[in-house]
Order: C-alpha cells, then sequence, then structure tokens
C-alpha cells in the first residue's frame, strides 16, 4: 500500500501547531516519547479478551505480562497494598471507568451524589444528558456562591436527606483541595459508598503534592492523561470487596477486548510517574499555576474563581470585567495561538455553549520547561488580547518567539 501522504500530512500539520501554542488545556500534556512508542508498537495487532490467565484468544502470554505489568506499576505508584486494593488497567477511558463503577456498585434508578456540571463536576457524575444520569438519579450539589469553595456541612445534610448509594468526590474545574476525610465522614453518615475522580490531580497525586484520596475512598478512578502525563485511557482501583463486580462491569459488561497499547503505554508512564524527576515536575505545575493565577488577578484584575488555586487549573471570569464571553475568549486567544477552553462558571447566567469563563491548566506548558518567571509572560498576552484589545494576529508573532524557547518532548 502506497503511503498515506493525506494523513502524514496532517499530522505534520498538528505537531508544528502543537509546538507553536501555549497549550493552556487543563486536560491536556504531551506524553514521552517512551509512552509513545509503545502506544504505536505491536501491541495494537493484539486482542485479548478476558483478564490475565482468563483471556479468549490465544497468543496472550506476553499480553498477559503487560498488563500485570501495568498493574503493578498503578498500585507501586500510589503505595497501595494489593491485599486491600486491586486495579483494572483495562477502560478505554473515563468516561467508561465511571459508567462501570456505577453499573458494578449502584443498582439502576438508585442516587448518585454529584457536583452539578455548571459548577465544575463532570458529566459522567450523573448530569442529565450522559447515560449517567438517564440510569442513576443526581443528586447534584454546589460550591458556595460567595466563595467558590465546597460548604462540607452543607453537603452533609444533602447526603443525609436524599441517602444516595454513591457520593462522587473530585472534578473537572474545581481549584482547591478537596477535604477527603470529611467526604468519608459525610459517605459514612448516609451509608453511601465513596468513590473518588481525581482524573484532572492524579499526577499531582503520585508527585505528593496533592492529598491523596486512598486513605478514604472505597473506589478511585483516573484517566491516565492529564497531570498523570500518560496515553488517552482510564484505571479503576477498588477495594478489593469491590473488585470482582468492578472487573464484571468493565468486561464483558461494558467492553469487549482491552487496547493492549494502550495498557503498555500506561505502564510506562506509570513508571515515569514513580521517579524524584516526576515529583519535581509536579511540583512545578502547582507553582506554575498559582504564579500564574496570582498575575492575572492581582496584575490585571481578571478575577480568579475561589480565589486562587492549589492545583493545576484555575477558572477565569472573563465577561465580568472584560466584557468577552467564554466563548469569545477562546476563540481570541486561539488566534494568538493560546489554547484554552470556554468553561461555565459557578451560577453561570449565561449559557453552556457561550458561558462567562474560560479554564486555564499549566501541565503541558509545564512539560514543555516553562516556569514561574515564564508565566508573567503569558499572562502579559491573555490581557493583551482579551482587556486591552489589542489584535491577536500581533500579539500571535509574539507568542512564537516566546514557545520556541520551550521545545516539545
Amino acid at each position: 500500500m502506497k503511503q498515506d501522504k493525506i494523513v502524514r500530512g496532517l499530522i505534520r500539520d498538528e505537531t508544528k501547531r502543537q509546538a507553536r501554542v501555549i497549550n493552556l488545556i487543563a486536560s491536556e500534556n504531551y506524553v514521552s516519547p517512551e509512552v509513545r512508542n509503545a502506544l504505536g508498537s505491536v501491541f495494537t495487532n493484539k486482542y485479548a479478551e478476558g483478564y490475565p490467565k482468563a483471556r479468549y484468544y490465544g497468543g496472550n502470554s506476553v499480553v498477559d505480562e503487560i498488563e500485570q505489568l501495568a498493574q503493578m506499576r498503578a498500585l507501586e505508584l500510589f503505595e497501595l497494598d494489593s491485599k486491600e486494593w486491586s486495579v483494572n488497567v483495562q477502560p478505554y477511558s473515563g468516561s467508561p471507568a465511571n459508567l462501570a463503577v456505577y453499573t458494578a456498585l449502584v443498582p439502576a434508578g438508585e442516587k448518585i451524589m454529584g457536583l452539578e456540571l455548571n459548577m465544575g463536576g463532570h458529566l459522567t457524575h450523573g448530569h442529565s444528558v450522559s447515560a449517567t444520569g438517564k440510569f442513576w438519579k443526581q443528586v447534584g450539589y454546589s460550591v458556595d456562591q460567595k466563595t467558590g469553595l465546597l460548604d462540607y456541612d452543607v453537603l452533609e445534610a444533602l447526603a443525609r436527606r436524599e441517602r444516595p448509594k454513591l457520593i462522587v468526590a473530585g472534578y473537572t474545574a474545581y481549584s482547591r483541595v478537596i477535604d477527603f476525610k470529611k467526604f468519608r465522614y459525610i459517605a459514612d453518615a448516609s451509608g453511601a459508598i465513596l468513590m473518588v475522580d481525581m482524573s484532572h490531580f492524579a499526577g499531582l497525586v503520585a508527585g505528593k503534592v496533592y492529598p491523596s484520596p486512598f486513605e478514604y475512598a472505597d473506589i478511585v478512578t483516573t484517566t491516565t492523561h492529564k497531570t498523570l502525563r500518560g496515553p488517552r485511557g482510564a484505571v479503576i482501583f477498588s477495594r478489593v470487596k469491590h473488585a470482582r463486580d468492578i472487573d464484571r462491569a468493565v468486561f464483558p459488561g461494558l467492553q469487549g477486548g482491552p487496547h493492549v497499547n494502550q495498557i503498555a503505554a500506561a505502564a510506562v508512564a506509570f513508571a515515569e510517574a514513580s521517579t524524584p524527576q516526576f515529583r519535581k515536575y509536579a511540583a512545578k505545575i502547582v507553582k506554575n499555576a498559582q504564579a500564574l493565577a496570582l498575575e492575572l488577578s492581582h496584575l490585571y484584575g481578571l478575577p480568579i474563581i475561589s480565589g486562587g488555586t492549589d492545583t493545576h487549573l484555575f477558572l477565569l471570569n472573563t465577561y465580568s470585567t472584560c466584557a468577552v464571553s467564554g466563548k469569545e475568549a477562546s476563540e481570541l486567544l486561539e488566534r494568538a495561538d493560546i489554547i484554552v477552553n470556554k468553561n461555565a462558571i459557578p451560577y453561570d447566567e449565561r449559557k453552556p455553549f457561550d458561558p462567562s469563563g474560560i479554564r486555564i491548566g499549566t501541565s503541558a506548558i509545564t512539560t514543555r520547561g516553562m516556569r514561574e518567571n515564564d508565566m508573567s509572560r503569558i499572562a502579559e498576552f491573555i490581557d493583551r488580547v482579551l482587556a486591552r484589545k489589542e489584535q491577536p494576529e500581533a500579539v500571535r508573532k509574539e507568542v512564537g518567539a516566546f514557545t520556541r524557547k520551550f521545545p516539545m518532548p
């Protein structure tokens, strides 16, 4: 077969695009060459329905080794005892991982308590447009309107009243540390299973710059990309008593053959995240996010939801100060080669497709070597486009000169 010049050309185009932009998408990162090599390896050729030593196809002796290696490395990364915790590394992504947990542990029609989508929660935490909101009933909770923070007393009262079968902690747009001990108390008080979705901050937990949820949770789900800097996949950690039900929900309940190349790449990422270098990297992610939020709020007067961040991300209200909606802000910044995503802010009065804010994350730019002193330059670029109304194309030239100093991995 002839070389596919069209696809190769598009790959080159995307490589150039990624290299020239300032990527502030909180859920994106750049993987290492080793992760990419594993993802594009011959493991992509193999079909492996089932689990190690219990496959429905032959020729899986090496596949069993790679899956068991990924499981072992995942447990070791988060310092978990295999007598207490089990891990399933087969979920294709975060959404099916969460769906598998509910399928395994929550009877259809029962209640799942999760943060509402417009407050920073995720679709798969029971939102009505998601399958999780169609098969289960969401008991939605909010953040405090004044502070933008979780109010645990309010959460406890809600849980005691509604008696959900499962409570979800862990979000996509909440920038502060979650008190997992308080969530454990609330779950026990209401008779609920406690699930933590740490997809966004898993790398920060691995890097020891964010509290671990494992002491308090019954189930922990996470994607393997974002701050963890691995391939686009997911894993489910469960207390051993839930492991059999979780495994059955993943396969054969929701999935067929696992993506073995993805599992191999995750195994590489888990090993990379267990190094001292990764701990330093995780700390730099948080410092960069805090520095960028401080620059935007204190120097340029752009309001940060909750007043700052303890993590890799924060929400910026562009509408209140700049009279620019989140959609318009995202489009203007992209013309300047600064990539963000539009995002609703808590109690947003605008529509989800054109909300009041944007979400900013620092994992990807930290991977490229940007540091705290570089955040002032990025804040300046953002301010010039959104507040000072400079032409994005003029700023774009300076962005290009800036990003050339920080090559992609």
